[in-house]
């Protein structure tokens, strides 16, 4: 049984441009922000019934020679990401295919839905470096599956890291796009397979104030807007003197990894 209030109905096709600004706050300003944006957004109808929230699972694929991660960690202007989402903790939700790319300070993003029966064949195929043909709701969701396998087949991406964590998400009432999420729990296992489920529950944390180099264990705070910024979101960046940081779960995870293994993440 799901454990949402209804299935999860996130748009399986996405083709997205739009601008991110995330921030590292400590737990006791989550309940003044939500108290300060609750005029202006709804809860995303998507979330658990009784916490507000979802639990977000995603597989991110790199090259052999890490070659993602390189791009993020010297903050080239124009990056993607590889990865491999669903959300719950069950395996009866969706599973998305995502490149997420960045070209300055602009994301653009493609997704297409794979259903959760039919996952496991999927990840077999990729496994085997094999287009499996399946049937999707339109031509451009079929595209953006295509065109993933085909990128993970140019640079030769494989599995690297599971990331999990709870998002609590709201969205704007009046705006045309406007969106305010809060990330915690963040943790991360390492997986050389193509399942978004782990076999193990043996979960590292990576959100200690030494993750995010700060005083205390915080919670990212993430603004998504098109490029008309809605005039509350500047307002709340004033009224709480948030500080925009570049913070990666993914670079997270890795670069952890790296310092306990000396450099090495295999």
């Amino acid at each position: 049984m799901s454990i949402f209030k209804k299935p999860i109905s996130f748009t399986p096709t996405v083709d997205l441009e739009r601008y991110e600004a995330k921030y590292i706050i400590p737990y006791q300003l989550v309940q003044p922000i939500q108290d300060f944006i609750e005029p202006f957004c709804v809860p995303d109808y998507n979330c658990e019934a009784e916490s507000s929230e979802y639990i977000i699972t995603t597989l991110q694929l790199d090259t052999q020679d890490m070659a993602l991660f390189k791009a993020k960690r010297e903050e080239a202007l124009a990056r993607f990401k590889l990865r491999i989402r669903t959300y719950g903790t069950e395996g009866d939700q969706p599973v998305f295919l995502e490149i997420k790319r960045k070209i300055k300070d602009v994301i653009v993003k493609t997704r297409s839905a794979i259903s959760p029966e039919m996952w496991p064949y999927v990840a077999e195929s990729f496994a085997r470096g094999q287009l499996m043909d399946i049937p999707f709701h339109n031509r451009e969701e079929e595209n953006n599956y295509i065109n993933f396998f085909k990128l993970v087949r140019e640079v030769g991406a494989k599995p690297v890291v599971l990331l999990r964590y709870r998002r609590r998400p709201y969205l704007g009432k009046n705006d045309r796009y406007a969106r305010v999420t809060f990330d915690r729990r963040m943790c991360y296992q390492f997986q050389r397979n193509w399942q978004v489920f782990p076999r193990n529950d043996c979960w590292r944390p990576m959100d200690t104030p030494e993750d995010m180099n700060r005083s205390f264990a915080g919670v990212i705070l993430e603004l998504k807007t098109y490029s008309d910024v809605p005039l509350w979101m500047v307002e709340l960046t004033k009224r709480f003197n948030l500080e925009r940081i570049g913070f990666s779960k993914y670079y997270t995870a890795v670069r952890k990894e790296m310092i306990f293994n000396g450099g090495y993440v295999l």
